[in-house]
């Protein structure tokens, strides 16, 4: 179970790099919840679509490190590359804790920090 999880996380992934918004939400649930530690709580898959369309207007960059798979639960680690609400590009670390059910994605616990000044 845990390593088609993993799958469907890369898949997902794969997707919001093509720029493929409703690609990535049909591997969620319809009522995702997406927590930003720290931020803000998303939920149900339309407050996602309206964040991705904002946040994701150009399709982030970004490389996982590290996948970890256990059972209903995939931990991604790594950078992510987006702009931000004036075109600057920001780099990012982060730790993305996903619980899937069924076999989508039905939670994230989102842990993630800036790692240097916009460019």
């Amino acid at each position: 179970m845990s390593s088609n999880n993993k799958a469907v996380l890369e898949k997902a992934n794969a997707a919001v790099a093509a720029g493929d918004n409703e690609g990535f939400l049909h591997f969620c649930t319809d009522d995702t919840e997406w927590t930003f530690v720290g931020d803000r709580t998303l939920r149900g898959k339309e407050a996602v679509r309206q964040y991705m369309a904002q946040a994701y207007a150009e399709p982030p960059i970004f490389m996982v490190e590290q996948l970890i798979a256990e059972g209903e639960w995939v931990t991604a680690i790594g950078n992510i590359s987006m702009k931000d609400e004036h075109g600057k590009m920001i780099d990012y670390a982060y730790c993305d804790v996903w619980r899937f059910r069924d076999g989508k994605m039905a939670a994230l616990k989102a842990f993630v920090i800036a790692t240097g000044p916009a460019r």
